[in-house]
Order: structure tokens, then C-alpha cells, then sequence
């Protein structure tokens, strides 16, 4: 017996079509077009669908500065916490791009203004934006 690692030979293929309809998707929540975004979500695509680099839906829609794309999805269960490969969550995304409604409809919607690194707070502070440090309550 062996303790050399087995091939890898059981993963799955990737299926050309499923590849992009995915990265259909993911331009949808870049691009804000929310109508389409929801049927697809509606449709079956999981709401909390991430890219390769662990970006979710609502983490390009809030990056992006969508708020009707982060609205539908997040009242679709999005995760407002999930935190990408890089540690980053999408308020903190929203922050950075001094996306106020984005910012609001995140933090009202249970997002964690200290997940993540940097985190959010982190990012307010090193903007100076004592509006957002007091939302989250670090004034």
C-alpha cells in the first residue's frame, strides 16, 4: 500500500455550456442587470454562486455598485458574510468603492462590518468616513 497521493482522475468535467452560462451570471451581478440576475437565481443558479476566486453574485453586484442587484439577491438568501479567497467581504468591497446605498442595504441586511481583511471598519477608517464608522457603531 502506497501513501502516494491518487490521480485525480474522479473529478468532474467541466461542461463547456455550464461554464458559460456561469459566467453569464457573473456579468449579470457585474453589470447590474437585476431583472435577468433574479430570473436565473429564480431559475435554479444558486444564490450564492462564486467564482474562482471566491467572488459571490452579491460580491460583484456590491463591488460593482448595483443596489437593485444586491437588493434582489440578498432577499433571495445571499450571504451578506461570505468572505472571498482573498478574505474580503462584500460590505468591505462596498466601502472601498464608496458605495453608500450598497453599504446601507448590506449592513441593514446583517452584514458583519468587522468580517474579513481588511474589514470594513478597517476600510472606513482608512478613508476617513466617519459617516460609516458610525453606522457601524465605531465612532
Amino acid at each position: 500500500m502506497s501513501n502516494a497521493p491518487a490521480p485525480r482522475s474522479e473529478e468532474p468535467a467541466h461542461d463547456p455550456e455550464v461554464l458559460e452560462l456561469a459566467q453569464k451570471v457573473f456579468d449579470l451581478a457585474r453589470h447590474g442587470d437585476t431583472d435577468t440576475l433574479a430570473a436565473y437565481v429564480d431559475a435554479g443558479v444558486p444564490v450564492n454562486l462564486s467564482n474562482d476566486k471566491g467572488d459571490t453574485l452579491l460580491m460583484l453586484a456590491a463591488y460593482h455598485g448595483h443596489p437593485a442587484s444586491v437588493r434582489a439577491l440578498l432577499s433571495r438568501g445571499a450571504d451578506p458574510n461570505r468572505l472571498n479567497d482573498r478574505g474580503q467581504s462584500p460590505l468591505a468591497g462596498a466601502v472601498f468603492k464608496a458605495e453608500q446605498e450598497v453599504v446601507r442595504l448590506l449592513f441593514e441586511s446583517g452584514a458583519d462590518p468587522r468580517a474579513g481583511q481588511p474589514s470594513a471598519v478597517d476600510t472606513a477608517r482608512v478613508f476617513e468616513n466617519r459617516e460609516l464608522l458610525e453606522m457601524f457603531g465605531d465612532s
